[in-house]
């Protein structure tokens, strides 16, 4: 009974494995395994597409090299877990990680999300913003300046209008007298 027991606890560790690997080749987030010394043990394939890498590239090389950033120090510094977000201009890639020891193990995971797309919107937004208050101040000027040539423009036709009928007023007054 116990044997049989441990067969099918065996089993299902061996299924579990197999989805577990199914879902780290398929997420749309880059899986990072590093040792305590920051060098990468593992890559999903997300990942490499993420920072445009292949494994041989990345296998026992440092994780700063590629993630630019020390967040994989800091987690192992403090021993837990950290949340970074970080952008990399030579990739054209910004990520937010969480990055998590790995029980039993002397293994720290990091899993990236790719916001560029987030951050992409983020910019475009700012500089549409500029872009719309710039305008805005433009236009301003603009009515300004209007405005102030009206007003100027009224001023010497009110002028010229009070010399007008001062005139008027003093001819009639003379011819009245």
């Amino acid at each position: 009974m116990v044997n049989k027991f441990k067969q099918m606890k065996e089993d299902n560790k061996q299924e579990t494995s197999v989805y577990v690997s199914a879902i780290l080749e398929q997420t749309p987030n880059g899986v990072l395994l590093v040792d305590k010394k920051t060098l990468i043990h593992y890559v999903n394939p997300a990942f490499r597409e993420m920072f445009h890498c292949s494994d041989e590239e990345l296998l026992n090389q440092p994780a700063a090299k590629f993630v630019h950033s020390d967040c994989f120090e800091r987690a192992i510094s403090v021993g837990g877990k950290l949340m970074v977000k970080e952008s990399i201009p030579v990739h054209n890639v910004s990520y937010r990680v969480g990055i998590f020891p790995i029980e039993g193990e002397d293994l720290y995971c990091g899993i990236f999300i790719d916001i560029s797309e987030e951050e992409d919107a983020k910019k475009h937004y700012r500089d549409f913003r500029a872009q719309t208050l710039e305008r805005a101040q433009e236009v301003i000027s603009r009515q300004m300046k209007t405005a102030q040539e009206i007003a100027r423009l009224l001023g010497e036709t009110t002028a010229e209008t009070k010399v007008l009928l001062v005139k008027l007023m003093s001819l009639f007054k003379e011819e009245g007298a």
